[in-house]
């Protein structure tokens, strides 16, 4: 065997990332790898936070220190040897960002791609490429150039650019109308704080634009104001100007400031005040010009074998395919093959019922991933080590062979595939498994078990035992109180559904990936009062930030602390007066080294613990405040046993918590483990609960735990609504809802309503079919 084929394995020695315990692992290459075990046993830390982790920083650091200082830093992993790593490219859940320019079609290419197509087969003919961009506007100038090379030499310069974007929305495909009552008191002055606006209070930074400009007098109500004070309050175009604090800086008008700002962001606005300020102050209709295509008229009208750019861009993937097959242009040949390859991917990965402009924003984790897929499936790179996250999240059974049948195709190109998983159906196809435990957290991060399928059912371990567990159909289904009506609903997809949907009991709605599920139910009722959505988004949380702040648990907490002390509870949080004062409460130290990874070291005042030494003396059940921010969920439920916190404390078990620590910072947590804590700190505030399919992330006996929370919601008398795939959840629902019966617009109608025990007998849905096979393997 010659030497360069020796390096089949990758070898881990020693991995301590996290809760992980000094783990040896070998790793073969070119295979597909599957990780499982209970969430917070150590999957993520040694995929992602380990093997990925140290691939991506050697690779950084083959680049000049000068492009190195553009690009994130990166510390090297707790790990003693990692060895024969290959380029890894990480496939993960995270959304595609809420930029409203990013739509499917640039997220994947394929809007580049029909953009060459017409700009060569357009009839009448438009111009290049870029005359059919809504995100490039048509510009021209001219003027003189001066180069300075031996002889001055000045020459006249002119340019146009000949773009796509509509003149008046900008190319968003929708405008703003602002309620100026939102937005300023006509009967206040700037000093008595005019601008309503949040963030733009007297005193703050933004405030200072127009209560320190020279052009405005900030005790004069608005009221007041000249025309020409108000046009330039209001709408003044940009200019150099000096505050009367003598600052220079850049002048722009209160309503440009505020659509910069607020309404045309390019991330999701995260904080519920401004939130709900937008939604009061501003109004989104499509733009009246462009009709919300986004483009101008010329390359909004142009043809191509009859069909315009927006009518294209508007089909199904599906239908897409087929009409750029029945072209058949030598001029073009490249292009349609490269854009067929890209529209035969989205199929695969199960994505043929999107639309080239659907917004990135809207996507959910699971269609983003796929998405992200999309650009790997058709590249000719080989020894690649891609890392997926939960593939098969927001995926129907029925689409999960379609799955795994991706993965494996990269694996067959020569690529090593190492994927973090819980479905058994992405196991039974993985060449090695490598299950961590036992346990989570502090019970976990070691391996409890490497080998095959059969080797893991007879081994023992907690997956092991629970791979071939089937919870059986609930019968003694529940009796509806009443139902939730839904007339007509025809969001998206939907063909004017008429459904009613039962309260106190729990139901389920499911069907395939875009059938039409979560347009029906977040469409429908989530604005409804008394009712409570859950769903997938991401808690954002800073180093600060931990389950205890989250839920609410640190509240109660420090009143009984200072109750037993007799001291004030201000003292007993790291934000507050309790402090450490040399790192602030973090426990920490941050040091920015510039060009080279950052360095956090422990404080050396307090020692990590983030309270001052006085603080450190008050205790309450033997403990201080440090050690009770060092526990884990689970021991604080049986330290803690006063009403409000045992009440926060009972819901953070129920979701399968116990072993996260109470202080663990929030940015820590993975995805799962922050959505199951958003799930339990909003329990109790509403009548009817919409979950977004909460078994993400979670493993088998998670799931089984997660039921039976459920249950004991619907038993207290609320109502519970859930959008899942997950078999298990299904067969114990009170009622089914299933929607399809495809995707797009294959689905949008209601094809069962029923008991699980009405489905499995008398349904001939996809999901019925999968839940009979399910029953029956029982």
């Amino acid at each position: 065997m010659h030497q360069a084929d020796s390096h089949d394995v990758i070898t881990v020695r020693g991995a301590r990332v996290n809760n992980l315990r000094d783990i040896d692992l070998d790793l073969p290459k070119r295979r597909m790898t599957v990780f499982t075990g209970l969430s917070g046993s150590g999957k993520s830390s040694l995929v992602f936070g380990t093997i990925a982790a140290e691939s991506q920083r050697l690779i950084n650091e083959t680049y000049s220190t000068f492009v190195q200082s553009f690009m994130p830093s990166q510390a090297r992993p707790d790990v003693d040897e990692l060895a024969n790593l290959s380029a890894a490219i990480i496939v993960d859940q995270e959304r595609l960002g809420a930029n409203p320019r990013s739509t499917v079609g640039t997220a994947t290419d394929a809007a580049a791609l029909l953009r060459l197509v017409f700009s060569r087969l357009s009839q009448p003919h438009v111009g290049p490429s870029t005359a059919f961009s809504f995100n490039i506007a048509t510009a021209s100038g001219a003027g003189a150039v001066t180069v300075q090379k031996g002889a001055a030499i000045r020459k006249k310069a002119e340019f146009t650019t000949l773009g796509g974007m509509c003149p008046h929305c900008e190319g968003l495909g929708r405008t703003s109308e602002i309620d100026m009552t939102q937005v300023i008191d006509e009967d206040r002055s700037l000093n008595d704080g005019a601008i309503l606006a949040p963030n733009f209070g007297t005193g703050t930074w933004y405030w200072v634009y127009y209560g320190e400009s020279p052009k405005l007098d900030p005790d004069k109500p608005i009221k007041k104001f000249t025309k020409k004070e108000r046009d330039y309050f209001l709408h003044g175009e940009p200019e150099k100007i000096t505050l009367r604090t003598g600052i220079n800086t850049t002048y722009e008008g209160l309503i440009p400031k505020i659509r910069r700002v607020f309404l045309e962001k390019d991330t999701e606005i995260k904080q519920a005040h401004i939130k709900a300020w937008v939604e009061r102050a501003a109004t989104f209709q499509p733009c009246p010009e462009c009709g919300g295509t986004r483009l101008n008229k010329a390359a909004r009208e142009a043809t191509v074998a009859g069909r315009t750019l927006p009518e294209v861009c508007d089909l199904q993937v599906n239908e897409l395919r087929d009409w750029v097959a029945t072209l058949h242009e030598p001029t073009v040949a490249p292009v349609l093959a490269n854009l067929m390859g890209i529209l035969d991917a989205m199929v695969n990965v199960g994505l043929g019922y999107l639309s080239l402009s659907r917004e990135a924003g809207t996507l959910s984790g699971g269609e983003a991933q796929r998405v992200k897929m999309i650009r790997h499936l058709g590249s000719s790179l080989t020894d690649i080590t891609y890392v997926f996250d939960e593939p098969t999240i927001g995926l129907h059974p029925h689409d999960i062979a379609r799955m795994n049948d991706l993965l494996l195709a990269l694996r067959d190109k020569g690529n090593t595939v190492l994927v973090v998983e819980h479905k058994p159906e992405v196991m039974a196809v993985a060449d090695h498994l490598v299950d961590l435990g036992p346990g989570a957290g502090s019970d976990g991060g070691t391996i409890t078990f490497e080998g095959d399928l059969a080797g893991l059912r007879a081994s023992g371990t907690l997956t092991g035992r629970y791979l071939d567990a089937r919870m059986p159909l609930r019968s003694g289904v529940r009796t509806p109180t009443g139902a939730h009506e839904i007339r007509g609903a025809n969001l998206n997809n939907l063909r004017h559904v008429d459904v009613d949907v039962p309260t106190g009991v729990l139901t389920v709605v499911t069907g395939v990936a875009g059938s039409g599920k979560s347009s029906l139910i977040h469409g429908s009722l989530a604005d409804r009062d008394g009712v409570l959505v859950v769903d997938q988004t991401a808690i954002k949380g800073s180093r600060r930030s931990n389950p205890a702040t989250y839920s609410g648990l640190l509240d109660p907490i420090r009143s009984e602390f200072a109750k037993a002390n007799g001291v004030k509870p201000a003292l007993f949080s790291p934000n507050s007066e309790g402090a450490c004062p040399n790192c602030s409460g973090q426990g920490v130290i941050y040091t920015d080294l510039a060009m080279m990874a950052g360095v956090i070291t422990p404080c050396e005042q307090c020692g990590g613990k983030r309270f001052r030494d006085d603080v450190l003396q008050y205790t309450l059940h033997g403990l201080s405040i440090a050690d009770f921010f060092g526990l884990s969920v689970a021991q604080a439920h049986e330290v803690f046993t006063g009403p409000k916190p045992k009440k926060i404390l009972d819901r953070l078990m129920d979701v399968g918590l116990g072993y996260v620590k109470v202080g663990q910072p929030l940015t820590t947590l993975s995805g799962g483990e922050r959505q199951r804590l958003k799930l339990a700190a909003s329990m109790g505030e509403a009548s009817t609960y919409i979950l977004d399919e909460p078994t993400s992330g979670l493993h088998l006996a998670d799931t089984e735990r997660l039921v039976a929370m459920l249950h004991r919601l619907v038993d207290q008398g609320l109502t519970t609504i859930v959008i899942e795939h997950n078999l298990a959840v299904i067969a114990q629902a009170d009622w089914i809802i299933d929607i399809g019966p495809g995707a797009g617009h294959e689905g949008g109608a209601v094809v069962f309503e029923g008991t699980p025990q009405q489905m499995v007998e008398g349904s001939d849905t996809l999901t019925a079919e999968h839940l009979r096979r399910w029953v029956s393997s029982d």
